[in-house]
C-alpha cells in the first residue's frame, strides 16, 4: 500500500469509553454541570483521540506552515506578486513573521515546508525542503496538477504530522501561497455544493473588479468537474500543493492520535479533502477560529466543526489556530486537575 492507504487504514474513531469517562468526571468536578460550556467538549474531545481519562496534555505544539504557488495567479486574482510567497518563507524561518511571533508566546515551534514555492528557498533551521513541483499549473485552464504530484504532496503532510507528532502533544495548521485562497473556494464549492459567489472572498483585500474576476475563475474550474470524480481527482484538479499537504497532516495527525488545530480557509478546504478521503480524520481536530472568508464557515458548517474563536482573522500562517491552542490546553488542565466534590469535601447541589 501507499502511505496514503497505510494512513487512512491506521485512523480509528475517537474512544467511545473515554469520552464518557471524562464527561462523567467533568459533571463530577466542583462547579455546575456544564458550566465550562464548549469547553467541556473540547476536553471530552482529548480524552477520545487519547483514548485515557483524563488526556495527556495538549503540549508542547507545533505548528507546520505549508507554502506553495499556485499558477492561477496569471489570471489576475490578486495584486501580490507571486515572489511574495518565496520571500515569506525567508521571514517565517528568519523568525520575523505573525506566526513566529504568535508561536514564541507559547513557547511552540514553527516548521516551514516548502511542498510547492516557485523559487528555491536557502537552507535554515526549521525549514524543510519537501518540494513537489515548483508550483501548480493554472487551474483556470486545466488541473492544478496531476494525481501522483496530488498524493505526493498529501504524503508529504502525513510525513510531516507523524514527525512532530512524535514530540509534541499538539499539531496546528499553518500555510502560505499567494492566491491559495481562490483555490480554496474552488474545493469549498466542490465539496460542499456552495456556489462560488457565496464560497470567494476578498484574501488579501481585492477590489470588486478583481474579485469578479475570482470568481469567474473559481466557476471555470467547477465546471470541468462532474460529479463522480474522487477526492485525490478533485484535489489534483483545484488545490494547492500547500492543501494538498494539508490535507495529509490532518490525516497524519489523527493517525498518530495527536489532537490537530486547523486555522483559516485554506486548513478548512484542505480539511474537507481529509475528510473525504477519511471521515473519522476530522474527529481529532479543532477548528481553532472562523475567519472572514466566506467559504471558511462553510467548510466548518459541512464538516461539524464549532470554531474556538471568532476575531475576524484573516492572515493565515497558522495565527487563528495558535490563538485557540491555549483554550484547549486549559480544558485539558481543567479535566485533570480540578477536584470532584467527593474528593475536595465539597457538598454538591440538592
Amino acid at each position: 500500500m501507499s502511505l496514503l492507504d497505510e494512513t487512512i487504514a491506521a485512523i480509528a474513531p475517537r474512544d467511545a469509553g473515554a469520552e464518557r469517562a471524562a464527561r462523567e468526571r467533568l459533571d463530577r468536578m466542583t462547579k455546575p454541570p456544564g458550566s465550562l460550556g464548549v469547553l467541556e467538549d473540547v476536553a471530552a474531545q482529548l480524552a477520545g483521540t487519547a483514548g485515557v481519562c483524563p488526556a495527556p496534555l495538549p503540549a508542547p505544539a507545533a505548528v507546520a506552515v505549508f507554502a506553495g504557488d499556485h499558477g492561477v495567479h496569471a489570471q489576475g486574482v490578486t495584486p501580490w506578486p507571486q515572489e511574495v510567497t518565496a520571500q515569506m518563507v525567508a521571514n517565517f524561518a528568519a523568525g520575523g513573521a505573525v506566526v513566529n511571533a504568535f508561536a514564541a508566546s507559547l513557547d511552540a515551534d514553527v516548521v516551514v515546508v516548502d511542498v510547492g514555492v516557485a523559487t528555491p528557498s536557502h537552507p535554515a533551521p526549521g525549514f524543510l525542503d519537501r518540494n513537489v513541483r515548483r508550483g501548480t499549473a493554472d487551474l483556470a485552464e486545466g488541473p492544478a496538477m496531476t494525481l501522483d504530484e496530488a498524493r505526493r504532496a498529501v504524503e508529504v503532510g502525513i510525513e510531516v504530522a507523524t514527525g512532530l507528532a512524535a514530540e509534541h502533544g499538539c499539531l496546528v495548521t499553518g500555510d502560505m501561497g499567494i492566491t491559495n485562497t481562490t483555490a480554496s473556494a474552488a474545493l469549498v464549492c466542490a465539496f460542499t455544493g456552495a456556489s462560488p459567489d457565496d464560497a470567494t472572498g476578498r484574501g488579501t483585500g481585492i477590489d470588486d473588479p478583481t474579485l469578479a474576476r475570482k470568481v469567474a475563475v473559481v466557476e471555470r474550474a467547477l465546471a470541468r468537474l462532474d460529479g463522480g470524480r474522487d477526492p485525490l481527482t478533485v484535489l489534483a484538479e483545484l488545490g494547492g500543493l500547500e492543501h494538498a499537504a494539508l490535507a495529509g497532516f490532518v490525516l497524519g495527525a489523527a493517525a498518530a492520535r495527536v489532537p490537530v488545530v486547523l486555522d483559516g480557509v485554506i486548513a478548512g478546504s484542505a480539511a474537507l479533502v481529509a475528510a473525504a478521503l477519511c471521515p473519522a480524520a476530522l474527529e481529532h481536530s479543532f477548528a481553532g477560529h472562523v475567519s472572514a472568508e466566506p467559504g471558511h464557515a462553510l467548510a466548518l458548517r459541512h464538516l461539524g466543526l464549532r470554531p474556538l474563536l471568532g476575531l475576524d482573522l484573516r492572515l493565515g500562517e497558522g495565527t487563528g489556530a495558535l490563538l485557540a491552542v491555549p483554550l484547549v490546553a486549559a480544558a485539558a488542565r481543567a479535566l485533570a486537575d480540578v477536584a470532584t466534590f467527593d474528593a475536595a469535601g465539597v457538598t454538591e447541589k440538592a
